[in-house]
């Protein structure tokens, strides 16, 4: 049985974060977790890597990126929704 979306980013994260998966809730944010631009911008290719998808996230102007990096909930639902659209 294959992992799922949720379990796979909360894993990466994890990894990222050096923290026991346990460690990472849905309401934490990447700043509670301790991850610098470095470890994001890590996991985001860890995450495209993963899942073998594109993530629309511009490390120079976060702010600015269509992609939600403000909890870990916001990044799995848009990593579900990459994922949904790749498959469709």
């Amino acid at each position: 049985m294959s992992q799922s979306v949720k379990d796979k980013v909360i894993g990466i994260i994890a990894e990222q974060a050096v923290l026991d998966v346990a460690d990472v809730t849905m309401d934490s944010t990447l700043e509670d977790l301790g991850i610098d631009s470095l470890g994001l911008v890590e996991s985001i290719f860890a995450i495209e890597e993963a899942f073998d998808i594109q993530v629309p996230f511009n490390a120079n102007d976060p702010a600015s990126s269509e992609f939600d990096i403000s909890s870990v909930a916001t990044i799995v639902a848009a990593i579900e929704g990459l994922v949904a659209d790749q498959k469709a």
